[in-house]
């Protein structure tokens, strides 16, 4: 299987470049999963598609102001995007920079103070430590931009630092927002709860590895990134209760999806906290959920591949020429999809 296998032609003007003024207001396009009809929804209907005793697993994370901006000693700009924070005042850090900064030199922040250069690892990332006077996550919440992805052609606005971040979100530490969540708000999560649903949270840091191209067309040599990942023991109960009863576990976004993969053993939920580099494409059985929101994804991306292993490749691709056509408003910003497994894996 190839990386060209998933390719899909997508009209520009379908990328979604700002928020709805209303979360809930998205579109949600219903794939069945008895090969019957695709239904345009909207993401307010979920209450009416979902029942009592079925459990919403969300992502938890919260996204970082991760975006920062400096000038080496030689006058040259250097743009950060923080992939991830470390203690002592570290992070791992994407540097775009004319010519690599020297190891031991010091980056001047325009928003004050200063980044020193540890290192750089083999796949392409810095380590830096940054001398601000105060723990780094909190200096950030005033000093960094808001990361917003490579697709969205404009730069970050004030309503960005609320509306790319889940209502939900509360553990620091993604570049990235897990974005099936922030169709979420405050009125469909109560109507959700009227209807008897349950909710849980586990936390995958999303990385911006995850708007990394894969550079090789066979899937089998695509290493994936690293992200780290919490699936703690209050979940791992809800889900064994859910099940008990007989209701079903619904992943909001691919991450809730691979954080609950990569907690499994034996095919068995576990607690399991640490980093997952897990890849999943048609071939890997899906055995942690029984349905999955999610937006929709990039062309050739390691998340089509992953929903193509959920719902089917040829169905997805179905689907996506289905949105299409109706003109679905695509990626972070867009609408979104509730899938149902294919039947040969449910």
């Amino acid at each position: 299987m190839k990386k060209s296998d998933f390719h899909f032609d997508l009209p520009p003007e379908l990328i979604a470049q700002v928020p709805l003024p209303e979360r809930s207001a998205s579109r949600l396009l219903l794939v069945p999963a008895d090969g019957g009809a695709f239904a345009d929804k909207q993401v307010r209907d979920l209450p009416l598609l979902l029942r009592a005793g079925d459990l919403l697993v969300f992502n938890d994370t919260r996204v970082i102001p991760a975006r920062l901006f400096g000038n080496k000693a030689s006058g040259g700009r250097v743009e950060f995007l923080i992939e991830r924070l470390l203690p002592d005042n570290e992070a791992r850090a994407q540097l775009g920079v004319s010519k690599p900064p020297r190891i031991g030199s010091k980056i001047a922040l325009d928003a004050g103070g200063e980044a020193e250069v540890l290192e750089r690892d083999e796949a392409g990332f810095w380590r830096l430590r940054f001398h601000v006077g105060q723990a780094l996550e909190n200096w950030l919440q005033h000093a960094g931009r808001m990361p917003l992805p490579p697709y969205i052609q404009r730069e970050p606005g004030a309503d960005d630092a609320e509306r790319y971040q889940t209502v939900f979100a509360r553990e620091i530490g993604a570049v990235a927002a897990p974005t099936a969540g922030l169709h979420f708000d405050d009125a469909l999560l109560t109507a959700l709860r009227e209807r008897g649903v349950q909710f849980g949270n586990v936390t995958l840091h999303v990385g911006a590895g995850t708007f990394q191209p894969m550079r090789v067309d066979d899937l089998h040599q695509h290493k994936m990134h690293s992200e780290w990942i919490n699936v703690g023991a209050e979940l791992v109960q809800q889900v064994r209760h859910t099940r008990a009863a007989g209701g079903r576990v619904i992943a909001v976004g691919t991450t809730v999806l691979r954080a609950l993969e990569s907690a499994l053993v034996d095919g068995v939920l576990q607690p399991f906290a640490g980093d997952t580099s897990i890849f999943i494409f048609p071939g890997y059985r899906i055995r942690s959920v029984d349905a999955l929101m999610t937006n929709f994804h990039l062309p050739e991306s390691t998340l089509l591949m992953l929903v193509s292993a959920f719902a089917g490749k040829d169905r997805i691709l179905a689907a996506y020429a289905h949105a299409v056509r109706e003109r679905y408003r695509f990626f972070s910003y867009g609408d979104a999809m509730l899938l149902w497994p294919q039947e040969a894996s449910a």
